[in-house]
């Protein structure tokens, strides 16, 4: 079987010594929606911050880092960090996971693939196409924000994505069995033609999974309007999967709370809706047409992570890429029960379940991949905290 997906990659430059409420970093706090300062749990772009502030970001990040260097290189972004992770959950002999993105022609582009070449990820469609940067993302991460759950925000450089077209996907990406868009607004042209892009997918018979990043772009250009994430409503039965976070579904469905969010993707006939929100329960529906029909429920999340956390502080990493690894863990659950179930009959929460673990082990390392000291290192501690995750949510 295969997988393969397209969307935001990048650079992670990460700063876990961050506080939200310094006068460092207060001082370049937004002060209103789309005028292009901080917000946390949010995604600025550096071009904007400097509009915004008047100052050059390299003097920003100076300013609210203390001049520290990066506490981590990483590699980040929804696209291929939720494809790192199921391909490091599913067994290699049996499923193929594929990413196609690009590049620039820099040492960013050589760190990052010196990194995804350590993983089972085949990157082979993962090019260097532009002169401009490679896309890079610095994480300020405050691990002691709510209530110690921790938060980051995000200052990213869209740099050579601009450039990514559908064109560099070939047809041979919708040749997958699964074919995913991972943080499509931060890849424009992608972004874009997604609704082409879903309908392509569709004509050949592909599962379409949808995992969403926050609309910068959209958000500032038209801040009172929900955030084109499709040409269409309806089209949204195009996209079997749609996972977003709290704010995205509320951006996105232009509704006030994510019950009705819900109630609004439902109606579009989406196949079936995850919404995350952070350390509180998630909200998730499927429609009947690949998982099982189930109504809109609310579900924990790992009682397990936390438990672990208090027993053993110093295992605690930060939250970077705690939602793209949730998404890669949907995606690997959604394959494996594809080898044995049949569409329509797959087990929504199992494959929450295999997220909310992929998630939850995010939490004790710093930055969302995860680089295995041998193969199937992942995969059993996930599974371990997967196994736990059925036991707590049995009861419910």
């Amino acid at each position: 079987m295969i997988v393969a997906g397209t969307g935001c990659a990048l650079a992670d430059y990460l700063y876990t010594g961050v506080r939200f409420n310094a006068p460092q970093f207060q001082k370049y706090l937004s002060r209103q929606t789309g005028d292009g300062g901080l917000m946390p749990g949010k995604l600025v772009f550096t071009e904007e911050l400097e509009k915004f502030s008047g100052i050059p970001y390299a003097e920003i990040c100076h300013e609210i880092t203390g001049g520290q260097s990066p506490d981590a290189f990483n590699v980040g972004g929804p696209g291929l960090v939720s494809l790192i992770n199921a391909s490091q959950l599913l067994n290699k002999d049996k499923f193929e996971v594929r990413f196609y993105g690009g590049t620039g022609n820099d040492d960013t582009a050589n760190l990052i693939e010196g990194l995804v070449r350590k993983t089972p990820l085949n990157v082979d469609h993962y090019r260097k196409i532009s002169e401009k940067r490679t896309p890079f993302t610095d994480v300020l991460s405050d691990v002691t924000f709510d209530n110690n759950h921790g938060e980051r925000t995000f200052v990213n450089n869209i740099g050579a994505a601009w450039d990514y077209t559908p064109d560099l996907l070939g047809n041979d990406f919708i040749e997958a069995d699964i074919v995913c868009f991972g943080g499509s607004a931060l890849v424009p042209q992608i972004h874009d033609n997604l609704t082409s892009l879903l309908k392509r997918a569709k004509r050949n018979g592909c599962i379409t999974v949808v995992n969403t990043v926050f609309d910068f772009r959209n958000e500032k250009n038209n801040p009172d309007q929900p955030w084109p994430l499709i040409d269409d409503p309806e089209n949204y039965f195009l996209i079997d999967v749609l996972i977003m976070d709290c704010e995205e579904s509320l951006k996105i469905s232009g509704k006030r709370t994510i019950a009705e969010a819900a109630d609004y993707f439902f109606s579009q006939n989406v196949g079936a809706v995850i919404i995350t929100n952070g350390a509180k329960e998630l909200y998730a529906f499927s429609n009947g047409d690949l998982f099982d029909k189930t109504e809109l429920m609310k579900l924990p999340v790992s009682k397990k992570v936390g438990e672990d956390i208090i027993r053993n502080p110093a295992s605690k990493g930060d939250t970077t890429g705690c939602g793209d690894n949730f998404a890669g863990g949907v995606i690997a659950s959604m394959a494996m029960q594809l080898t044995t179930g049949d569409i329509g009959k797959l087990d929504l929460t199992e494959a929450i379940a295999w997220g909310v673990a992929s998630g939850g082990f995010t939490c004790f390392y710093v930055g969302g991949t995860y680089i295995e000291k041998n193969e199937g290192e992942k995969l059993k501690i996930v599974q371990e905290f997967k196994n736990e995750y059925i036991k707590q949510i049995a009861s419910l």
